[in-house]
């Protein structure tokens, strides 16, 4: 509807004539506009300013946060035991079921054993051959001691007649030939005696080297023996036997590149990660004791293990391992965490994320994450000072608690910061507060399940 005016053009201006010169139709639909002009009125326009925005708040207060952290793992056996043929030959059978629990000492593959039969058989043949030539040697040892024994007593014999027939001769009680014979026979006597203690020795040097020979053809078929026994290859552990990487009629040894299987302890189950060197450090300090006692409270945290699916592990984990060093191409640390895995649920290679409230800070200010307002990474909250009026404030955030941060700087316990409306306001702004309606729980509900 168009607005009427207050001026309204009659026809005078610019010396236009008057009315009173118009035709009669004329004049009576200028009566008519008059009529109608001094019926309208004037719109107002009224300047009006916007009322205060409402927006929900709280009121921080400090309270004891459990600072919890969390990381990637890879799920491993407790122990991994890949199982290779120590022997060459042809794979003969596989007595085990494919993903089978196995227990130690259970028959998992055969090689064939012919050829190996066949080693033991020789060994035994050389060490039987040894043990009799073994026994020759000591026969010979045993002659060799009695001529020995013959051939002194020979020599005393002539060495009496020696020792009789020199004061006979100095006497001429008997021919200096006599005395010449009997020493010659002493020295016969006495060389044959050398003789013979040279045989003993040969002998026992020959009961020594059968001896040795005996040792190694024990040896020898002791690791026919051995080999034979590798034909047949048992687990030695209890657990989970994985898929065979062999197949009946394979040639398998030593060298083989692949294991023929894998066998591993699943009940516990380690869940490993890599942790970062200052949070490894971090938690160890913020025990705030000696190095020992640290350690120990390290040992003596719980860990959550989160599935793939989303689920959460029924059972509790503890620390099993701390690496030795700090890999210095990462800057972290390995650490395995045990979990208890009744019925094998759990399988080695999964994945899944451990989850574990590491220290508790006292007297954090937290806030909702959605309080927080990130800007060219600086994080500004909104403040709602006493006459309702907002302070646009920096603040530094710490560690992250499910949707809470604590804020480390940068607000006070008692102060009012904007949860809901955030966008809604600027600096200096007057705002109208009401108490944050977020979810039902309430802040130290979602605390304390992070306990």
């Amino acid at each position: 509807m168009p607005v009427c005016r207050k001026r309204y053009h009659t026809g005078f201006e610019n010396n236009s004539p008057g009315p009173l010169s118009l035709p009669p139709w004329a004049l009576t639909l200028f009566a008519l506009s008059i009529l109608i002009g001094n019926g309208c009125k004037e719109k107002k326009v009224e300047s009006t300013t916007p009322a205060p925005p409402e927006v929900e708040v709280i009121r921080v207060a400090p309270q004891d946060v459990p600072i919890t952290k969390e990381w990637v793992a890879t799920l491993k056996g407790f122990v991994n035991a890949d199982i290779r043929s120590k022997v060459s030959g042809y794979l003969l059978r596989q007595d085990y079921v494919n993903g089978t629990v196995v227990s130690k000492g259970t028959l998992l593959f055969e090689i064939d054993p012919r050829p190996f039969q066949a080693e033991v058989d020789q060994a035994k043949a050389n060490l039987e051959e040894a043990r009799g030539a073994l026994a020759q040697a000591r026969a010979g040892l045993l002659e060799a001691k009695a001529n020995q024994q013959k051939t002194e007593a020979a020599q005393g014999k002539t060495e009496i007649d020696v020792k009789r027939y020199t004061p006979l001769a100095k006497a001429k009680a008997i021919s200096q030939e006599e005395l010449d014979n009997a020493q010659q026979a002493n020295l016969a006597a006495n060389a044959q005696v050398d003789a013979a203690k040279a045989s003993v020795s040969t002998a026992s040097a020959t009961i020594d080297a059968r001896s040795a020979s005996v040792d190694a053809a024990r040896a020898a078929l002791e690791n026919a023996q051995l080999n034979l026994g590798y034909t047949k290859i048992v687990s030695p552990i209890n657990g989970i036997a994985g898929i065979a990487n062999a197949q009946v009629g394979d040639l398998v040894g030593p060298t083989t590149p692949t294991p023929l299987t894998t066998v591993s302890t699943a009940d516990p189950i380690l869940a490993q990660f890599a942790a970062a060197e200052q949070e490894y450090l971090s938690v160890v300090r913020g025990t705030g004791k000696t190095t020992s006692a640290a350690q120990a409270a390290v040992k003596r945290l719980n860990f959550d293990l989160v599935l793939a699916d989303g689920t959460e592990f029924p059972y509790k984990g503890r620390l099993q391992y701390i690496d030795r060093e700090v890999d210095v191409r990462t800057g972290s640390i390995n650490i395995q965490v045990a979990f208890p895995n009744p019925g094998n649920v759990l399988r080695p290679g999964g994945y899944g994320t451990i989850r574990s409230v590491v220290r508790t800070q006292r007297s954090a200010i937290a806030v909702p994450q959605r309080a927080l307002t990130e800007l060219q990474g600086r994080y500004m909250v909104a403040v709602v000072g006493d006459q309702d009026k907002v302070t646009i404030r920096q603040v530094k955030p710490g560690e992250q608690v499910g949707s809470l941060w604590v804020i480390q700087d940068g607000l006070k316990a008692g102060e009012r910061i904007v949860v809901e409306g955030t966008q809604k306001v600027k600096e200096g702004m007057q705002v109208v507060p009401k108490p944050y309606e977020g979810p039902a729980e309430k802040l130290s509900d979602k605390l304390s399940r992070k306990r």
